[in-house]
């Protein structure tokens, strides 16, 4: 459950001067982390069905777009501009299709022990993830709606763990 307030939602990649400006963990314990997100690929039924059954013209997708998230993840301090170069111990990308809303369900894990979150890698790798099913499905599927991405929750760190009700 969430133990943060108003007070706790400061901007913090301000300076003084309200200028973009990188966080200096430098002070910060070291702490194990670890942040899950999830998104999703709503598709027509005909595509889901293709993926499921391994039958796509491309191979498996959800292999390449889990290596592709993977990847993503290791990459997130290059991608975004104030992000921290991180040193991750562990990154997850799993799929879920969902025959009843037609689409696959993108759950990634990541985690650290280190000076700062991984909230950031977690979101790269399942919106990386989302991105590749896209790609190699927009030929068959055009009308695929990416959806829903979000972190489900995080923990370590000075403020402590957060899950989304």
């Amino acid at each position: 459950m969430s133990n943060f307030t108003e007070q706790d939602m400061s901007l913090t990649h301000l300076n003084a001067n309200g200028e973009a400006s990188m966080v200096d963990v430098s002070e910060k314990a070291i702490t194990t982390r670890i942040a899950i997100a999830e998104g999703y690929v709503n598709m027509l039924t005909s595509t889901l069905d293709m993926i499921a059954s391994g039958e796509h013209a491309k191979g498996d997708v959800l292999s390449v777009a889990r290596v592709a998230g993977i990847q993503a993840a290791k990459q997130c301090g290059n991608l975004i501009p104030l992000c921290h170069p991180l040193m991750l111990t562990k990154i997850k990308v799993d799929f879920q299709i969902d025959r009843a809303n037609s689409r696959v369900r993108i759950e990634s894990l990541c985690k650290l022990n280190g000076q700062t979150g991984v909230e950031m890698e977690a979101l790269t790798a399942t919106s990386v993830a989302a991105l590749t099913l896209f790609d190699m499905c927009k030929a068959v599927d055009k009308v695929m709606v990416i959806d829903g991405i979000k972190v489900l929750e995080k923990s370590g760190g000075k403020s402590g763990d957060w899950k989304r009700a």
